[in-house]
């Protein structure tokens, strides 16, 4: 029988089960998909708000401040890729200058000393390249940017390390409540246990469902998104923001962690749970909104365009507490800043388990280091195509990925067989050529290190996500 079965293998889930590792339980981690980290964990705008992005007396407001701050030393621990950008959140008028204000407000109740309300020259040394319309902004500091991704197979890599199970695949069915402890039926087995967490994302009100539990409803809503090469990072210094409206925090204009620009998200709500389709007309607003904020960028060097699906819950709010049915807790409704918050959501779970009465011992033994899998390149860096030392054998040219960046991510301890798993965890394939070059190396590498044959190596594994459509791009770079 485990102590904790947690449903889910997003951010979320897997930032639960890598503060539970601390702990002398028996944890399991059921995810459906093939891979952890394949629904909006890897698809939305990699920020790390600051406090005052949520309301003060929220639930969210509560956990992004306190997530935000603990994510210098989970990078320092677990080197998944996280830096301090800051943000602006910018304003063109008298209204906009008022929101501005509102949040400024908000912040301070929310305990931040980062925020100051800037103007004029101060603005353009921060940003030159921003819209010569804009009037004033609110400048946040402790804003940053993060590799969800990444972040997210470094905790649930770390929680194994721990002694977590991790079993892939394995969808729920139906769960039995029996008195003192759960059967969870899953698509291959039935499994035991005292505990149950809910982090199912887009299916978290199905899970409760289950229970018998109808407090919430899941609303999916999705954000679209342009992604350029990094020869257009020199364009933005900071994560900037428009003011929010009632509809969301707006389109940012970013760099990635790793140095991609970046515009979007929109917000739509949507009828399939599982729909991440991109539309051209939705990516021109995305586009011509972005131009607001930093005009001069060139759609022609896109790269890529995609969609996420966020679980917005119908209560506004996150969902964290033991539901009604005893020793089952639900994490559901973890829209934006959510990613953010996870590491403080996973605080707070551990004291429910607690005042629900499972008992918490820490390990002697408990690891709190992984070591991370791309190796920063820097000018001592001399590797090449087809060269014999693995360590200096470039597959992927685009990202300079190395042979042994990828057999180091084939052997970690989340059984991966795809070019969609190696490309989120090296990133061979994320390049210029979005994987022409490399996509056939990578293969025969996950071949020949899993044994199998070449025509076994799938791309998505058994995701849902959508292939990219080359027409769609094409449209998109020719767009002013």
């Amino acid at each position: 029988m485990y102590d904790v079965i947690i449903i889910g293998a997003g951010v979320v889930g897997a930032a639960i089960a890598r503060k539970l590792s601390r702990y002398n339980l028996k944890i399991c981690i059921l995810e459906k998909e093939d891979d952890v980290a394949t629904g909006a964990s890897k698809a939305n705008s990699g920020i790390v708000h600051g406090g005052y992005a949520a309301k003060y007396g929220t639930l969210k407001g509560e956990l992004c401040g306190k997530g935000n701050q603990m994510y210098a030393k989970l990078q320092e621990e677990l080197n998944f890729g996280y830096r301090k950008a800051g943000a602006l959140v910018i304003g063109f008028n008298e209204g906009d200058e008022k929101k501005i204000t509102e949040l400024y407000d908000n912040g301070v109740k929310m305990g931040c000393d980062d925020l100051e309300i800037i103007r004029g020259e101060r603005l353009k040394a921060i940003e030159p390249h921003l819209n010569s319309e804009v009037k004033v902004a609110l400048y946040a500091k402790s804003v940053g940017v993060t590799s969800p991704y990444e972040f997210t197979i470094a905790l649930v890599e770390n929680a194994i390390t721990n002694g977590v199970e991790l079993k892939l695949e394995s969808e729920v069915i139906s769960i039995e409540k029996l008195p003192g402890r759960f059967i969870v039926h899953t698509n291959k087995e039935d499994l035991e246990t005292k505990y149950i967490i809910n982090a199912a994302g887009l299916y978290s009100d199905k899970i409760a469902n289950m229970v018998g539990t109808y407090d919430f409803k899941i609303i999916p809503k999705r954000g679209q998104y342009v992604l350029m090469g990094k020869d257009q990072g020199n364009l933005v210094n900071t994560v900037i923001f428009q003011v929010p409206t009632d509809k969301g925090k707006g389109i940012l204009v970013t760099t990635t962690y790793h140095g991609n620009f970046m515009i979007g998200p929109n917000a739509e709500e949507v009828s399939e749970i599982d729909d991440v389709t991109t539309i051209t007309e939705t990516l021109k607003y995305v586009i011509d909104t972005a131009r607001m904020s930093i005009p001069d960028f060139d759609v022609r060097k896109t790269l890529t365009t995609f969609a996420g699906i966020r679980a917005t819950s119908n209560t506004g709010d996150f969902i964290i507490e033991e539901s009604k049915v005893k020793r089952f807790i639900n994490v559901a409704g973890i829209d934006s800043p959510g990613l953010t918050s996870s590491p403080a959501i996973a605080e707070m779970v551990a004291d429910i388990l607690k005042n629900s009465g499972l008992i918490l011992t820490e390990k002697n033994d408990f690891i709190p280091y992984r070591k991370g899998i791309v190796i920063k390149k820097d000018n001592n860096f001399h590797g090449k195509v087809d060269d014999t030392d693995k360590a200096k054998n470039i597959i992927c040219r685009c990202e300079l990925v190395t042979e042994a960046e990828i057999i180091d991510a084939i052997h970690r301890n989340i059984p991966i067989n795809s070019t969609d798993a190696i490309k989120r965890r090296t990133r061979a394939g994320m390049g210029t050529c979005q994987g022409n070059f490399c996509k056939s190396r990578v293969v025969a590498i996950i071949a020949r290190e899993l044994n199998i044959e070449e025509d076994k190596v799938t791309v998505r594994g058994n995701s849902n996500s959508k292939p990219l459509v080359r027409a769609e791009i094409n449209l998109i770079r020719k767009m002013k």
